[in-house]
C-alpha cells in the first residue's frame, strides 16, 4: 500500500517525468495543488439524465454500520461490483470510479473502509492524505483493521448486494480493491466463496506476506479468477511477489491474469498525482473484459 516508501519513489518519478518534459517545477507542483484533469469520457465524466441512479447507503456489520456509495443502472437488474478503496478512502474519485463501472452495466457498492474509526468524509481529495496531518490522521485508524474483520465486512457488503433489488442473484460478484483495497478483495473472496467470481487487485500491497492467513494463501479458500494489475516501483521493490501469486493462483486452480504495467503505484485512481490515463484506460479494459468472462 502507499507509504513513505512508495510516496518517495512516486515524487521522483514525477520529477524525472516533468523534466522530460522541460517543466518539473510547476508540473509537480500542480499535481498536489491542482484537479487532476479527467480523460475524456472516462472516470469523472457526467452521466446522461436516466442512466445511473445512486445514494448514500449504510451497511451492518459484525462490527456496526458502514457508509457506503451505491450506484447502478437506472433499470433492470445487475450483477454486482463490491470496491474497496485506497489508503485515502472513499471520496468523490471512488464514487466517479463507480458511477463509470455503473454507467457500463453493474451495481457498484463503494465503501468507507474506516468505519469503525471515523464517518465519512475522510478526504475529499488524495493529495489531502499526503499531507502531515492526513497521514496522522488516517494511522490511528489503520489498528481498527484486521484480515478477521476484513473479511466479516466483505461478507457483509456481498450480503447486502445480494438484497439489492438492482442486483441480478443469478450472476456472480466482482470486488476490486485500490492500494490497501487490493488484499481486502482476497479476503472477501474468500469470506463469501459461492458468490464472488473475481478480484480485481490494482496496485495493492501486502498481497503477500509471511503471515499464515497472507492473501496469496487464500487463494486455495475463494472460487474466484484473480486480475492482478501490479506497478512498476512496487515490482521493482519486491519482484519475487508476482510469481509467488502465479504460483498461489495456479496451485489452487484458479484462473489469473498478472501483470506489471509501466506505472506507478497510485495509477489507476484520477485524483492520484501519478494518476497515468492511458495505462488505467487499459487496466480498466481489462477490468471489464474479466468482469463479463467470470461473472
Amino acid at each position: 500500500m502507499c507509504d513513505d516508501i512508495t510516496e518517495s519513489e512516486n515524487e521522483l518519478y514525477l520529477k524525472r517525468r516533468t523534466l522530460g518534459l522541460g517543466a518539473a517545477a510547476t508540473l509537480v507542483a500542480g499535481c498536489k495543488t491542482s484537479a487532476v484533469p479527467e480523460p475524456a469520457g472516462a472516470v469523472g465524466a457526467v452521466a446522461p439524465s436516466g442512466t445511473t441512479m445512486s445514494r448514500s447507503v449504510t451497511v451492518t456489520t459484525p462490527d456496526g454500520e458502514a457508509e457506503g456509495f451505491f450506484v447502478a443502472p437506472s433499470q433492470g437488474k445487475h450483477p454486482a461490483v463490491l470496491i474497496w478503496p485506497d489508503v485515502a478512502g472513499l471520496r468523490p474519485a471512488f464514487e466517479a470510479m463507480a458511477t463509470r463501472l455503473a454507467e457500463a452495466g453493474y451495481a457498484v457498492l463503494a465503501v468507507n473502509q474506516y468505519y469503525r474509526s471515523s464517518t465519512l468524509p475522510i478526504f475529499e481529495r488524495f493529495d489531502e492524505w499526503m499531507t502531515d496531518e492526513g497521514k496522522a490522521k488516517t494511522k490511528p485508524m489503520f489498528g481498527d483493521l484486521s484480515s478477521e474483520g476484513i473479511a466479516a465486512d466483505g461478507a457483509a457488503f456481498v450480503a447486502w448486494l445480494d438484497q439489492q433489488a438492482e442486483v441480478d442473484t443469478a450472476k456472480r460478484i466482482g470486488t476490486t480493491g485500490y492500494c490497501m483495497g487490493g488484499p481486502f478483495t482476497v479476503r472477501t473472496a474468500a469470506a463469501a466463496p459461492e458468490r464472488v467470481g473475481l478480484v480485481g487487485s490494482f496496485h495493492g500491497g501486502g498481497l503477500v506476506t509471511d503471515a499464515p492467513d497472507s492473501p496469496h494463501a487464500l487463494f486455495s479458500t475463494m472460487q474466484a479468477a484473480a486480475l492482478i494489475c501490479v506497478a512498476q516501483n512496487d515490482d521493482a521493490r519486491a519482484p519475487e511477489t508476482k510469481a509467488t501469486l502465479k504460483s498461489a493462483a495456479d496451485a489452487a486452480g484458479r484462473a489469473s491474469e498478472i501483470e506489471v504495467y509501466p506505472a506507478q503505484h497510485g495509477w489507476c485512481v484520477p485524483d492520484s498525482p501519478v494518476y497515468d490515463e492511458p495505462q488505467a484506460e487499459r487496466a480498466w479494459t481489462r477490468l471489464l473484459a474479466n468482469l463479463e468472462q467470470h461473472l
